[in-house]
């Protein structure tokens, strides 16, 4: 193995690690109004490892590269780190009040600041951005498919159950949020 592939190895076990410790960590509190999940949780958690796994086994089978050259894997990885690094930054910018499931805090605000400026759910943009980074490292077109369309329809599914539930809890505050930010594409989306 080379030195891209050894970092590729590394920063896959820390995305899995990561996510494991959030979902165990970060669960709502007896006294949070959580009822709003809707099961969106265990969605994410069957969507991004199949994902992850369905993009790998099909790069194996399958020979479609997005790309010719090593940049295209270096391009991947570093897509993979900034996902996993900033995400840890928005989860440790909300504070106690990200949990992995939808919940209401009590004495929750509507974070309008830094990345939450530009896009509504930045947590999970750069969680896209990491399976982005998967599916260009993998460099196949049908990995790239596989590693971004089925956590893009979880979160998308989830951020329609979240917004609702922000809806319900802060009016026309969150209304009035929403139209000057994009859900998960600064600017685009």
């Amino acid at each position: 193995m080379n030195v891209l592939q050894v970092l590729f190895a590394v920063s896959m076990a820390v995305w899995f690690v990561s996510e494991f410790l959030y979902k165990n960590i970060l669960k709502s509190g007896k006294e949070d109004k959580k009822d709003k999940d809707k099961s969106t949780l265990n969605i994410l958690w069957f969507a991004i490892p199949f994902s992850i796994l369905g993009a790998v086994l099909v790069s194996h089978l399958t020979t479609l590269p997005i790309a010719g050259g090593s940049w295209i894997y270096y391009a991947g990885e570093g897509f993979v780190l900034i996902g996993i690094i900033f995400r840890f930054i928005i989860i440790r910018s909300l504070g106690k009040y990200f949990t992995v499931d939808v919940t209401i805090k009590q004495g929750h605000k509507i974070k309008k600041g830094g990345f939450y400026k530009y896009i509504r759910h930045p947590s999970y943009t750069f969680s896209l951005l990491t399976s982005l980074g998967l599916g260009l490292y993998l460099n196949n077109w049908l990995s790239m498919a596989f590693a971004v369309i089925p956590p893009f329809l979880a979160f998308t599914h989830r951020i329609n159950i979240e917004e609702q539930a922000l809806i319900e809890q802060f009016g026309d505050e969150y209304i009035q949020y929403r139209k000057n930010t994009k859900k998960l594409i600064p600017f685009i989306y």
